[in-house]
């Protein structure tokens, strides 16, 4: 499969396809994930999965053993002048397997090694705990607060932008 980005112990990461559109939608319109994202539509990941450009790609974490998503994450800014790149949405379909764990090692690894990237962030709303725990847990820093940055349900909400720079990644000599 020459989608494939890189594989781990349990999951994969891969390019995400048209047969992924209804799992990608499933995930981001789901009750317990939609409190913490902002969804987009199914044309928008339409665009992206179809597209030939560098400038974003939708990611389908997966199950090596069973071949079955596990979860679903987009990056964006693939192609910029900063060497940076954003990671967002991220989410894990099979919770409690530890799947966030290895998802994002994998994701740094392919980041920082595969890509050679200098930088990569995302935001998190504030009280999205679990998400919190595990970024800064794979050794993401917090850079910032955007107070009030989003408007959702006719409330404005805080977002934290973690970030993790190459150095911090390879000075971690982290084994997936």
């Amino acid at each position: 499969m020459s989608d494939i980005l890189i594989e781990g112990k349990k999951l994969r990461l891969r390019k995400a396809n048209e047969n992924d559109l209804d799992y990608i939608i499933a995930l981001e319109f789901a009750p317990e994930n939609l409190k913490f994202i902002v969804p987009f539509d199914r044309d928008y990941h339409q665009k992206i999965i179809s597209s030939a450009n560098d400038y974003a790609m939708d990611v389908i974490i997966e199950e090596i053993e069973t071949n079955e998503p596990a979860g679903y994450f987009m990056l964006r800014e693939l192609n910029n002048r900063h060497n940076e790149v954003e990671w967002t949405h991220v989410i894990i379909g099979r919770k409690g397997l530890g799947y966030g764990h290895e998802a994002m090692r994998l994701l740094k690894k392919w980041t920082f090694e595969t890509k050679k990237f200098h930088r990569a962030w995302l935001d998190c709303k504030v009280y999205n705990e679990i998400a919190i725990h595990l970024y800064e847990s794979e050794g993401m820093i917090r850079e910032g607060l955007h107070r009030e940055t989003i408007l959702t349900n006719g409330v404005y909400e805080d977002l934290i932008v973690f970030g993790i720079l190459d150095r911090e990644y390879f000075s971690r000599n982290e084994i997936i």
